[in-house]
């Protein structure tokens, strides 16, 4: 478990396959970290392999490849990172699983005078997870969606203090993006999903 408050960016200087996975090498400024814990890289949880002061490994399995953008990591680039939450942590952002459920893509970036409104085309099957002023993971950073301003496109309102301390502030077109909507909307949508279908008959 997570909260999408970023605490390191982090630079990958190491790609390689392997039978463990698609195996990454990451600089870091951690040096207490533990083999075996979990770790969110741009919104995703992954489990440390080794470490050592400033480094870890850690691989992603078919699977989370094929509903991630890890693929396209290559030598240089940078991630969100977050470590898990203890209990008695403060709880800044919202709850965060690490367990993303699609991949946007980034359609325009404006400037305003106090923010940078980014507006991301995410899977049509999140968008009833949306909520105007509701939580959203995006590469991992605990959000709050600004505006739904057409279908399937979510709006985000990014400030300065975002800008400078995660990698939302290099988004451009094009760019693709992890999505995790709120675990709290997820549930609820599970539970009446049975009783939308028998209204619906």
């Amino acid at each position: 478990m997570f909260t999408g408050l970023i605490d390191d960016l982090g630079t990958i200087e190491l790609v390689r396959d392997s039978a463990a996975g698609h195996e990454l090498r990451v600089r870091c400024r951690y040096a207490d970290l533990v083999d075996g814990e979990s770790i969110a890289l741009n919104g995703v949880c992954l489990t440390v392999r080794e470490h050592g002061a400033g480094w870890f490994t850690t691989a992603a399995v078919v699977t989370t490849l094929g509903r991630t953008a890890i693929d396209a990591w290559r030598v240089g680039t940078r991630v969100n990172l977050e470590r898990a939450l203890r209990v008695g942590d403060r709880l800044g952002g919202h709850l965060v699983q690490g367990h993303v459920d699609g991949v946007g893509t980034v359609l325009t970036v404006t400037d305003t005078a106090d923010a940078r409104l980014v507006d991301v085309r995410v899977p049509d099957e999140l968008m009833e997870l949306m909520v105007p002023h509701g939580s959203i993971t995006v590469d991992g950073v605990s959000l709050t969606v600004n505006e739904l301003p057409a279908p399937g496109v979510v709006q985000l309102s990014l400030i300065e203090y975002t800008l400078r301390h995660t990698t939302l502030g290099a988004l451009a077109p094009g760019s693709r993006v992890h999505i995790e909507a709120d675990v709290i909307g997820k549930h609820v949508q599970r539970l009446i999903a049975p009783y939308l279908a028998s209204v619906s008959r």
